[in-house]
This record gives C-alpha cells, sequence and structure tokens, in this order.
C-alpha cells in the first residue's frame, strides 16, 4: 500500500502502521487531527510535514476511507485498551502516593492544594 508521486512513496507501512515517509507521524496522528475539526493548514503548522507530504496523505486517506477508516478504528480501540490498563495498573499506587503526609515544612502548601481540589471536586 503505496502511494507514489513523482516515483517517491510518500505512505509506506511500518510497524507504527500507515506512516508518512521520512517522518514517525503515522495516517492515525493526521486522521486524529482532522477529526478534532482541525484544517489543513493548521496541521501543517503543528506537524513537521511538507505540504506535499500531508496533501500525499489525505490523497491516501481519501482514496482508501474504507481500509484506513477501519485500520483506524482498530488503533483507537487499541490506544483506548492499553490506557485503560494503565490507569487500572497505577490506581493502586497513586492511592498510596495521595497518602503519604507532606514533608516537613510543607504542610501549608499541601494544605492549600487540598483545599484547592476541594474546590475544584477533584477529591474522592
Amino acid at each position: 500500500m503505496t502511494l507514489g508521486t513523482n516515483k517517491q512513496s510518500f505512505i509506506i507501512r511500518t510497524e507504527r502502521g500507515l506512516t508518512i515517509t521520512g517522518t514517525r507521524i503515522t495516517l492515525y496522528d493526521v486522521m486524529d487531527h482532522l477529526a478534532a475539526g482541525w484544517t489543513p493548514k493548521l496541521i501543517l503548522n503543528w506537524l513537521p510535514l511538507t505540504e506535499e507530504q500531508l496533501n500525499a496523505a489525505l490523497s491516501y486517506i481519501d482514496s482508501n476511507r474504507t481500509d484506513v477508516e477501519a485500520e483506524y478504528q482498530t488503533v483507537l480501540q487499541a490506544t483506548q485498551e492499553i490506557r485503560e490498563y494503565w490507569e487500572d495498573k497505577n490506581q493502586e499506587r497513586l492511592a498510596e502516593i495521595a497518602k503519604i503526609p507532606p514533608k516537613p515544612g510543607q504542610e501549608e502548601i499541601y494544605a492549600k492544594l487540598q483545599a484547592w481540589k476541594a474546590q475544584l471536586g477533584l477529591t474522592a
């Protein structure tokens, strides 16, 4: 699955998935920004891509929409599963950290932090 423009392949498959050649940027990164409502110009300002690379990515996405969208959904699902795994794994450790008393001399700062958390509804 490569897209050729002027005999250069701009989209290649790597271990990260469909990637823009010469970068670590995947089509899924571009699709994340598109899903958030970003314009191509804003994407160019945010990601280190040339206009030619971005146009090749957008063209590839448009011409292979069904396959790319299915793969993108798989990537989103895997990302969510990884996030949930680490949140569960770290929940116990974060509870332990929350129980650690403040260091000597930082009690006032700790009390202010707890007050702000309570005000924002961040305490359990």
